[in-house]
C-alpha cells in the first residue's frame, strides 16, 4: 500500500469532533440525488457516495487510517447521476475511512459489519449536509459531529469574550461559567450515548477519547500534598478506556496518537524506562494478534529510526525480546537474520559499553592503540579525505579541539576510512591536523574495524571517557563541548551526593 495524506490529526481535533476538513463555506444548501443502498451480500462492500458539487468523471479515493498514517484502499469515479461507489468482494477491515476527493478536502467516516450504505452531503459544508442510509454507526457518527458543530459554535465566542474580558474578575467568572455548561453539556452527550449504545464502535471511540479525571491530591504523613500524585494517577489511568484487544482502534486517528503522547510526554526519555513502558503497552495488545504486531513493529522502527542519542538500545532490547524469540512471526527467515545481524553490530556500540579495539598505523607508520591513548575524553572520528562533507567537518573539528577540547583534557583519534596514504597526508599537513591521525593499510582489517564502528558513512564522531566507555555518538563536532561539560557537571553533582 502506498502513503497517503500527510496531515496529522491531533488528539485535540479527534477530542473535539473526529471531523474531517471542511471546505469553505457557502450560503444555502441544495438536495442531493438519492440513490437506495443495495442489499447487503456477504463478503464483500458497496458503499455510494452521493456528494453535491462534485464533477461527473472526478476521481475520489477510499483511503483508511492505519496508526499514524493513511492508506489508498480503492478509488472510484462520480457518475452521471453523482455518485461515487466504492465496491469489492471481500469486507474491508473495520474502522474510521476517509473519502477523499481531488482537492484533498475531505470526510471520515465509519465502516463496521455492514458494509452496504449510502451517504449524501454537499462540499458546501460536509458535516451539516451528511444524511446517511444503511449504516447506524456512520448515522450516530455525524449526529456526534453535528452537535459537536453547533456547540463549537457556541463557545468561539465566548472564548474571545473570556480573553478579553480578564482584567473584570465578574464577567470573566460569569464567560467561563457559561463555558462551563457547554463542556457538561458534550460530556453529557458522551455518556448517555455510551449508556444507550454500549456495543456500537462510536461508543468505544467516544471512550476512548476519555481523559483520566484526576481525583483531589492526597495529603502525606507530612502535612504536605503529594506533588507528583496527579501526573502518577494520569499516567496508570490513561490507557483505562482504549481497548488494546480491538484492531478497529488502529484504523482510528486515535491510537497512534494515544501511544506516542504516552512514550514521547509521559515517560522519561531514557532506554530503561522507555523498554519498561514498550514492553508494558505490548503485553497490552498481546491479546490480539494484529494489534500485538503494530506495538512490536512501531516501537521499533521507531527507537531504531530515532535522532535522540543512545535511543538504539530499545532497539536492540526489542529484537533481543520479541524477534530473537521467534515472536514477531511475520517475518521470513531473511528478515529474522537481517534484524538480528543489525541488533548485533549495535549492541557492542551502544552508551555505556567499552569501545572496541582499535589497532591502526598513524602518520609515520607506527601502530597506536585506541586503548593507549591516555585522556580524559576521547574523539574517534572516522572520516575520508575525499568525502565532501569531511573536507568541512574535519577541519571545523580541528578548531574546535584547539580552542576547546583540548584544554578539557581531550584527544583526537582520528582514522582515515580509505587507504590513499599520500593524499591522506597531504590533507593532514594542509589543514594542520594536530591529534593521533591514524589509517589501516590491510583491506580486510579496515573493512572489519568499520563493521565494529558501525561505519556507513562518514564522518562519524564517538566521545569516548577516560576509560573508553562509549559516552556520545554518532554526533556532531558542535555538541562536542557541550556534552563534555553536561557530564563534567553530572560528575560534580554525584560527588556531592556522596559527600
Amino acid at each position: 500500500m502506498n502513503s497517503f495524506l500527510s496531515k496529522s490529526i491531533s488528539i485535540l481535533l479527534i477530542c473535539a469532533s473526529i471531523t474531517s476538513y471542511s471546505q469553505e463555506k457557502k450560503a444555502g444548501t441544495s438536495k442531493t440525488k438519492k440513490t437506495e443502498p443495495v442489499a447487503e451480500k456477504l463478503d464483500s462492500y458497496d458503499m455510494k457516495f452521493a456528494v453535491k458539487g462534485l464533477k461527473e468523471g472526478t476521481t475520489c479515493i477510499l483511503a483508511n487510517y492505519y496508526g499514524d498514517k493513511q492508506y489508498i484502499k480503492d478509488s472510484a469515479k462520480v457518475d452521471a447521476k453523482g455518485i461515487v461507489a466504492f465496491k469489492g468482494d471481500e469486507k474491508l477491515p473495520q474502522g474510521i475511512y476517509l473519502f477523499v476527493p481531488p482537492d484533498k478536502k475531505y470526510f471520515d467516516f465509519v465502516v463496521d459489519e455492514k458494509q452496504m450504505f449510502l451517504i449524501e452531503t454537499d462540499t458546501v459544508d460536509y458535516v451539516k449536509n451528511m444524511k446517511v442510509k444503511g449504516s447506524e454507526e456512520n448515522k450516530f457518527f455525524y449526529e456526534y459531529q453535528q452537535f459537536m458543530s453547533k456547540k463549537q459554535k457556541q463557545i468561539e465566542p465566548l472564548r474571545e469574550l473570556y480573553k478579553l474580558s480578564k482584567s473584570n474578575a465578574d464577567s470573566a467568572k460569569l464567560i467561563l461559567k457559561q463555558m462551563e455548561k457547554i463542556d457538561e453539556e458534550v460530556k453529557s452527550y458522551k455518556i448517555n450515548f455510551i449508556k444507550d449504545n454500549p456495543k456500537t464502535f462510536v461508543a468505544k471511540l467516544f471512550k476512548a477519547m476519555e481523559e483520566p479525571e484526576v481525583p483531589e491530591t492526597p495529603t502525606l504523613p507530612n502535612g504536605r500534598k503529594d506533588s507528583t500524585f496527579a501526573f502518577r494517577y494520569y499516567k496508570s489511568h490513561y490507557f483505562d478506556n482504549m481497548d488494546f484487544t480491538d484492531d478497529r482502534m488502529l484504523r482510528t486517528p486515535i491510537f497512534h496518537a494515544h501511544i506516542k503522547q504516552y512514550m514521547d510526554k509521559m515517560t522519561a526519555q531514557t532506554p530503561d524506562s522507555i523498554n519498561y513502558e514498550a514492553d508494558y503497552l505490548i503485553d497490552k495488545a498481546r491479546p490480539n494478534a494484529e494489534m500485538f504486531k503494530y506495538m512490536v513493529w512501531w516501537i521499533t522502527l521507531n527507537y531504531e529510526t530515532s535522532k535522540i542519542m543512545g535511543m538504539d538500545a530499545v532497539f536492540v532490547h526489542m529484537v533481543e525480546k520479541y524477534y530473537l524469540t521467534k515472536q514477531a512471526t511475520w517475518l521470513d527467515s531473511a528478515q529474522y537474520v537481517k534484524i538480528a545481524e543489525r541488533a548485533a553490530i549495535l549492541k557492542p556500540l551502544l552508551i555505556g559499553k567499552y569501545a572496541p579495539s582499535i589497532n591502526m598505523v598513524d602518520s609515520t607508520s607506527k601502530r597506536v592503540s585506541l586503548y593507549d591513548v591516555k585522556a580524559k575524553y576521547t574523539v574517534v572520528i572516522f572520516w575520508d579525505h575525499g568525502c565532501g562533507h569531511c573536507k568541512k567537518e574535519v577541519p571545523k573539528l580541528s578548531e574546535i579541539y584547539k580552542t576547546k577540547l583540548k584544554q578539557k583534557g581531550v584527544e583526537v583519534f582520528a582514522i582515515e576510512t580509505e587507504n590513499k596514504p599520500d593524499e591522506w597526508k597531504k590533507f593532514i599537513v594542509e589543514h594542520k591536523l594536530d591529534w593521533i591521525n591514524v589509517n589501516e593499510p590491510d583491506d580486510y582489517n579496515r573493512a572489519v574495524t568499520k563493521k565494529f564502528y558501525d561505519i556507513y558513512s562518514t564522518p562519524v564522531i564517538y566521545l569516548l571517557d577516560e576509560n573508553k566507555i562509549i559516552r556520545g555518538k554518532r554526533i556532531e563536532a558542535e555538541q562536542l563541548s557541550d556534552l563534555i561539560d553536561m557530564m563534567e557537571k553530572e560528575k560534580e553533582r554525584k560527588k556531592e551526593g556522596n559527600k
